[in-house]
């Protein structure tokens, strides 16, 4: 049986600011990617989601960012080799507290934003990355883009990968995402979206933005949290994968 890992991003909310619908994604995904309080988050959100993902059985993942609350990661920084190296062990470090107390671990690591698109290309974000998780806990799942600097850098250093694709964003010829703001680059029909993926997932292969078909390779579906049609998405998709025989399975059970 083929098997597939869900996951979307969540713990994005900060103080009295509420985002997303953490509470009804994790009971259609086998993953998250949990802020850990640079981009979004606080330490009251990361103590609840955790805790929510325990009682669901949810794996979890770190989704560390830029050092950017008000631009929500999303702004590109500058940052040198030991500054990104730093900024993704503090965020482990800081999820490591929350998981250790309730008995987990961390499953994966997915960079947030500007910083997982920038490691894309950028060898040395992306060496900054994948140095940071194999110093901080070698068994934690490298996840980003087929075919990217970040998915390099992971085999290079004998690190576990996963290629993650989106249910939700358009895709260029390159396998790169559309960026936001480009007419067309998200996708929020439910229909639209689970046929893209199932096409990805049993034929590897999704429709760029240019209309051509490109080769793709997936391990994981992301749907993002803050996608106003999210959970018509997540539920959807899940429905037809299972219908499909695909089974729903955590990046650890694959």
């Amino acid at each position: 049986m083929m098997k597939i890992d869900l996951n979307s991003d969540i713990g994005e909310s900060f103080g009295d600011y509420r985002l997303g619908c953490d509470a009804e994604l994790i009971q259609y995904v086998s993953s998250v990617n949990l802020a850990c309080g640079f981009h979004a988050g606080d330490p009251m959100v990361m103590e609840k989601s955790v805790r929510m993902c325990a009682e669901a059985g949810v794996a979890i993942g770190a989704h560390p960012g830029f050092p950017d609350l008000m631009g929500f990661g999303r702004r590109q920084m500058k940052l040198s080799f030991e500054e990104a190296k730093t900024y993704i062990k503090y965020q482990l470090g800081a999820l490591t507290a929350f998981t250790s107390s309730c008995g987990l671990k961390i499953q994966h690591l997915k960079a947030h934003g500007a910083f997982g698109n920038m490691a894309l290309k950028d060898e040395t974000l992306a060496r900054a990355i994948c140095t940071a998780v194999a110093e901080v806990d070698p068994t934690i799942i490298v996840m980003s883009l087929p075919g990217c600097c970040v998915v390099k850098e992971a085999q290079k250093m004998g690190l576990r990968f996963a290629n993650e694709v989106f249910a939700d964003r358009a895709y260029n010829e390159d396998c790169t995402l559309v960026a936001r703001g480009t007419p067309g680059a998200m996708i929020e029909d439910p229909d639209l979206a689970t046929e893209r993926v199932i096409r990805m997932i049993k034929e590897k292969k999704v429709t760029a933005i240019t209309g051509k078909d490109i080769d793709i390779d997936c391990h994981t579906v992301c749907v993002h949290g803050d996608t106003p049609s999210a959970i018509e998405i997540v539920k959807k998709m899940r429905a037809a994968l299972e219908a499909e025989g695909i089974e729903i399975a955590n990046l650890s059970d694959r």
